[in-house]
This record gives structure tokens, sequence and C-alpha cells, in this order.
């Protein structure tokens, strides 16, 4: 139990002196990754990350075409991958998917929560669009954690496991018009941090990672993100391969940070300086457009290849 707290410090060091001996190995070498939203974006970068490493990476999206091809690539770059089409939000297609891989693998190591949804909308536009709050609490609150607890009691009987949540510096800032979004992934934020500590005394452990913004297919039709500097999915994928293998509590921005502060110090003048940004960014052309509510089908499912930013209803796939 107590060798948890230094966790984190260990595994840096472990990776300095990997480094000074040009040791390419890897923790996650052997061991079996789950990743959802694999299917494009930074699910498939860090899928294709930890293959590299040695890991057995399991697949999960809903466009099985996709992840044939994701599958395909790995293995031909010398990796082992499996490919799961599933929709989280199907509770039924959740529990066959965890019997699945649990009969295939018998335990997960490594879980990463990245399929996701993401809704750019002020409140103004939101009065009669209740579903946009139902649907991202589907996508990325229920379907995470009913798939998550689907898989803790295997980890917890092999005392090792670690949980991976990609989240958003948005549940620090609190940043007007993503009141359904952050909402939702400020859920699992909290539920994961109860979680840790109630399986904390088994080994298992969850690093919530609280990115900034990520050029991804779920930002393109938000216009004013086009010129905005951002990290790759390559780029995040690394910096998820990372937590996976040091195992945080979390990874944070500084910009992240410093806004939780002000929250806490200065709530009011978080709450101005946020009202004055809220003015003036706008909402997009898209987010502005009367959409109908989609159904349980239509739903997003991967964080990159089907939540976009002014949640419109999508096609099959994800």
């Amino acid at each position: 139990m107590t060798g948890l707290l230094l966790q984190t410090p260990r595994a840096r060091m472990r990776r300095l002196v990997r480094r000074l001996r040009h040791d390419d190995s890897s923790p996650l070498a052997g061991r079996i990754v789950l990743v959802t939203g694999a299917s494009s974006g930074i699910g498939e970068e860090t899928a294709r990350a930890a293959a590299a490493r040695g890991a057995t990476v399991l697949l999960v999206a809903r466009r099985g075409e996709e992840l044939a091809r994701v599958r395909a690539e790995i293995e031909a770059a010398g990796g082992r991958a499996a490919a799961y089409p599933c929709d989280l939000t199907d509770g039924d297609a959740v529990v066959a998917l965890v019997r699945q891989v649990l009969d295939e693998h018998g335990a997960v190591d490594y879980l990463v929560n990245n399929a996701g949804r993401s809704i750019r909308r002020s409140l103004e536009l939101s009065y009669d669009r209740f579903h946009d709050f139902e649907r991202t609490m589907a996508v990325n609150y229920f379907g995470p954690v009913r798939l998550t607890l689907g898989l803790l009691p295997a980890m917890r009987r092999q005392r090792f496991g670690h949980v991976v949540n990609i989240l958003s510096w948005g549940v620090q800032l609190k940043a007007p018009k993503f009141a359904a979004y952050l909402a939702s992934k400020t859920a699992l934020d909290t539920w994961s941090r109860i979680a840790g500590r109630e399986t904390y005394a088994d080994n298992v452990t969850f690093t919530n990672m609280r990115f900034a913004l990520v050029h991804t297919a779920m930002v393109v039709p938000t216009d004013n993100y086009e010129d905005r500097r951002g990290l790759t999915p390559e780029q995040a994928a690394d910096r998820v391969v990372r937590a996976l293998e040091d195992r945080p509590l979390t990874v944070d921005t500084g910009v992240g940070r410093a806004g939780e502060l002000l929250n806490i110090v200065a709530p009011r003048l978080s709450d101005a300086l946020m009202s004055r940004f809220h003015r003036g960014s706008p909402d997009s052309a898209a987010a502005a457009r009367t959409v109908s509510p989609p159904n349980a089908s239509q739903h997003g499912h991967g964080r990159d290849d089907a939540g976009h930013d002014d949640a419109r209803p999508q096609g099959p796939g994800g």
C-alpha cells in the first residue's frame, strides 16, 4: 500500500536511468492495454505508441472498418492488436465487450478512457436542447464508468491496474459555452479520484489528464480554434503513454492550475474574467444552427472520430 506513495517519482527515475543506459524497454511491454476511441486521433496514436512499447493493444470504437485499418497497421509494424467494435453508449454492448475481453485476455492491465464528445454551445442556444446534456453524459461519463466497472474486479484480483482518463483543462477553468461537455468530464474526473481511493490498497490507480487544445476532428467545427496553438494527436499520445508508465494522479497544464487557483482564491474575479471572455467569443455558426435531437445510434463515441464541437448528429461510425 505504501509503495504507491512514491510510484510516480520512482517511475520517472527509472525512465532517466533507462535513457542513460540507452534502454528502450517500457513497463507496458507484455501488458494488455485497452484504448477507447481508437479509430482515429488521440486514441489511434496512443494505441500505436503503446504497441510500439511492447503492449498488446485492444482497440475499441464504433467504426469497425477504421479499427481494422489501425489494427492492420499496428501488426504490419510488428505490434500486437485486437479490434472490438462497440458503442459505449449501449449498456448491453459494453457488458458483452467486457465479457469477451476478459474471456480472451483474462484481465486488462491498462485502460485508456479516451472516447468522448465535445459540445461548445452557449446556454442561450441550449434552452430547448436538453439532449445535448444527455448525450455528453452518455458518452463522456456513463460509458467510461460502465466499462471501468466491468474491468475493475479483474484488475483488483491481480493486484495491478491503471486507468487513464482523457479529460480537459476546462474542468479547472470552468469555461463558458462548454456546460454540457465540462459537466460530464468533471463527473468522470471526480468519480475516478474517489474510485482510486477505494482501489488504492489493491494497487489499482487512476490518472486524470486535463488536456488543453488538441487538434483533432473534434474541434474542426469551431472556427476560432483553427489558428490557436495546440498539440497534435501524436504529441498528446506521447503524454498519455508516459501517464500509463508513470501512473501520476493528474496531468495538468500551467494555465489550468492557475485557473483552478483563481477560482478558489478570487471566485468573483474569475467569474468576471470568464464573463468577458464569453461575451467576446461568440458561438460558432455550426453551434447556432438548429439541429434535431439524435437517436441513440447517432451518439458520438470516439473523442476524435465522432465527437464534434458543434454537436451535429453523426451518421454511423465512431
